[in-house]
């Protein structure tokens, strides 16, 4: 198994709003991929910025692929996220999974 995450941030006024962005666009999109395993968001606010942590969990690099293109490395955004991050992170994070419940 292997988990995937993604950082971004929002300004703290649209914290709320962004959320309900990610689950009309890439939760949905996460749950429909194949091979896809759970999709947990993760929040934590400091001050006037809003950070989101998206955890998700693959059986296979090529289940990642399928999601993220073949660069599974790359960020994947969606048209209006531009509108509401501080920055465009260029890159994800993968680890193996080397222990579970």
């Amino acid at each position: 198994m292997i988990a995937r995450t993604w950082h971004g941030m929002t300004d703290a006024s649209k914290a709320d709003e962004y959320l309900d962005y990610l689950n009309k666009t890439g939760v949905p999109e996460y749950r429909a991929t194949q091979g896809n395993l759970e999709v947990y968001v993760l929040r934590r606010i400091e001050g006037n910025v809003a950070h989101f942590l998206l955890l998700t969990l693959w059986e296979t690099e090529e289940a990642i692929k399928r999601f993220a293109g073949a660069d599974m490395e790359v960020a994947k955004y969606y048209p209006e996220d531009e509108q509401f991050l501080l920055e465009l992170e260029p890159t994800v994070t993968h680890y193996e999974v080397m222990a579970k419940p």
